[in-house]
């Protein structure tokens, strides 16, 4: 694992950072596999970064966003219907992990019973899973839903990243205002990775610094 954003020295530094993830998103991306069963996931060959959230956080928009493909992601009318992980190959260099959302309940309960099984032992005994993107959006309150998820991934011992998603639609005041909430619940958890990344699929906020710090993780070219 390569320094990223936050070990940049200079600006120099950091623009090279951007422009090593762009040209890793600039590879072909592909799906290759999905599973249902922990008996049935896919040999670990490659770093595999895994992206999660509440089912109508913008996950599909933002893979989509990154990989410049449209329809790599399916964005569904009908959030939390995949319950299965589905892996894409970037170029054979990372692994992208698209994980079942975990519905719309704010109870932490709903956490719990939708990644009870497969998604937390995926979690806990992945050996070459190096980050899980934690994407909340930037248009409303942390959810209970939200919080019992960086639980869990601190209670399995998995980095996670706080990516904020839809920031184009957020008011800046209740923008600035999330990111600042997003930064304390970094000091809360010890498995949180302290930069947090605003992003948006439509406007492409965020997008290059998002790629930067994947890349980062990835196998060097």
């Amino acid at each position: 694992m390569r320094p990223g954003l936050l070990e940049a020295r200079d600006e120099e530094e950091r623009a090279a950072l951007i422009e090593e993830g762009r040209l890793l998103f600039c590879r072909p991306c592909a799906f290759f596999y999905a599973s249902q069963r922990l008996d049935q996931l896919p040999e670990p060959r490659l770093p595999e970064v895994a992206f999660c959230g509440r089912s109508n956080v913008g996950k599909s928009s933002l893979v989509n966003a990154l990989t410049g493909q449209n329809s790599l992601a399916r964005v569904s009318g009908t959030p939390g219907r995949t319950k299965q992980l589905n892996f894409f190959d970037l170029g054979g260099r990372l692994a992208l992990v698209d994980m079942p959302g975990y519905g719309y309940a704010q109870a932490s309960k709903s956490v719990k019973e939708d990644w009870q099984g497969l998604m937390f032992d995926y979690l806990r005994g992945r050996p070459n899973l190096r980050r899980v993107v934690l994407l909340l959006d930037a248009r409303i309150e942390t959810k209970a839903s939200d919080r019992a998820a960086m639980e869990l991934l601190t209670e399995a011992a998995v980095t996670f990243q706080i990516v904020l998603t839809k920031a184009d639609s957020a008011k800046p005041y209740w923008l600035k205002q999330r990111q600042e909430e997003a930064a304390a619940l970094v000091k809360q958890h010890t498995a949180a990775h302290p930069l947090v990344i605003t992003t948006s699929s439509e406007t492409g906020l965020g997008i290059p610094e998002l790629r930067a710090e994947l890349a980062a993780l990835a196998e060097p070219a």
